[in-house]
């Protein structure tokens, strides 16, 4: 028998093969990975998905109606019907101005006493005054919208009762993939990105930091595997950790939270792999570069998380920043994988869409990827 070659393509099999059984024993016996990939993203989960909320519903307003009369008594009954509002009545706007600056209410409307007489004067416009808080601009924008819209249907219903013609143009709206407007909807699939950023960066940054304080990666750099089948050995089994993960995150976001899953699962598992490429690839750059648990797990945290929050358009809409911070967004891994996922969660698959995302990501992992092997290499050296 011929002695099999160290550096043949099947030696490097065996070599790889070799270091992911290794490398999946050690998560399996080490409850911390198991923690970071199931526990912590369910954690995160629950607290974006129950605590994140951009719905405005039983928002406290102060009514404020300077003259009743059965004109503003109707009206009064149509913001108390309201889903929207929880309305506080008031006759004079004092308290009420007491009350907003105080934060008690999110905005006041008032219908001043002259409202009946401009309803009745067809040359005059009746006029309500909507007062907001500006300290808080986007409640403050949404009180105003449905306030506004709730005076022009309820106008439009008067007129109509009286047998005329309502004003204006009416139009119908239709919400495409979110008809009821629930923006847990968008929410759940954008915090699955980020627990996925999070955790596919913190599994490798922390589990190889922690080799090389314990002085195991330079044993395991000692033997004939290069540094590329090593850190090839660690990543796959996190790989396919990140997997499982995304898989239970949306098991929980169908039973638990009740998202529509209108796409396949082969574009919802490709765009996961493709994600998963650079943030390994990140915690690997991260733990070669500090060797060093704390250090590590700073880093990754602010280098993954914070930027998949802030800079991924999760909250954030990305048109509205300055041009430069929407150059840097594009360098962002959950900037691609964000609206993809609501795609396929809530529209469908959109294979031009996914086909670009997934090349882009696997573009920053293979980099990233490349860039930690060097470092590695250099690092032992």
């Amino acid at each position: 028998m011929t002695a099999e070659r160290p550096f043949s393509i099947r030696a490097r099999r065996r070599r790889v093969a070799a270091l992911m059984r290794k490398e999946a024993r050690q998560i399996v016996r080490d409850p911390s990975s198991l923690l970071i990939a199931f526990v912590l993203p369910l954690i995160l989960l629950f607290v974006f998905g129950y605590g994140v909320s951009l719905d405005t519903s039983h928002t406290r307003v102060g009514l404020v109606v300077e003259a009743p009369s059965p004109t503003t008594r109707s009206l009064a009954a149509a913001f108390r019907a309201s889903p929207y509002f929880d309305v506080q009545l008031a006759t004079a706007r004092q308290p009420m101005e007491a009350a907003l600056a105080r934060g008690d209410v999110g905005g006041i409307v008032i219908v001043p006493a002259r409202f009946d007489a401009e309803l009745r004067d067809r040359a005059r416009t009746a006029e309500v005054q909507v007062i907001v808080n500006g300290a808080d601009p986007n409640t403050g924008a949404l009180v105003q919208g449905y306030a506004r819209g709730l005076i022009a249907n309820w106008w439009a219903g008067r007129i109509a009762e009286a047998g005329g013609r309502p004003p204006g143009t009416i139009t119908e709206d239709r919400f495409w993939f979110n008809p009821a407007r629930t923006s847990r909807y968008s929410l759940v699939p954008g915090s699955m990105a980020l627990v996925m950023a999070m955790v596919g960066t913190l599994l490798t940054a922390l589990v190889v930091a922690r080799e090389w304080e314990r002085g195991t990666m330079e044993a395991l750099m000692a033997t004939p595997a290069a540094a590329g089948e090593l850190l090839l050995g660690k990543v796959v089994p996190y790989f396919v950790l990140g997997l499982i993960s995304m898989t239970l995150c949306t098991f929980v976001a169908i039973v638990v939270f009740e998202i529509p899953f209108r796409g396949s699962f082969a574009a919802l598992y490709a765009l996961s792999a493709a994600f998963l490429l650079p943030s390994l690839g990140q915690g690997l750059l991260i733990s070669a570069a500090t060797k060093n648990q704390f250090l590590a797990a700073m880093l990754a945290l602010l280098s993954s998380f914070l930027p998949a929050f802030l800079l991924s358009g999760f909250l954030f809409e990305i048109r509205s920043m300055p041009t430069i911070i929407r150059g840097v967004t594009l360098f962002v891994p959950a900037r691609w994988l964000i609206p993809s996922l609501q795609s396929v969660f809530l529209a469908g698959d959109l294979w031009p869409m996914f086909l670009r995302a997934i090349a882009v990501m696997t573009v920053y992992g293979v980099v990233l990827l490349a860039v930690a092997v060097r470092v590695t290499t250099k690092r032992v050296a």
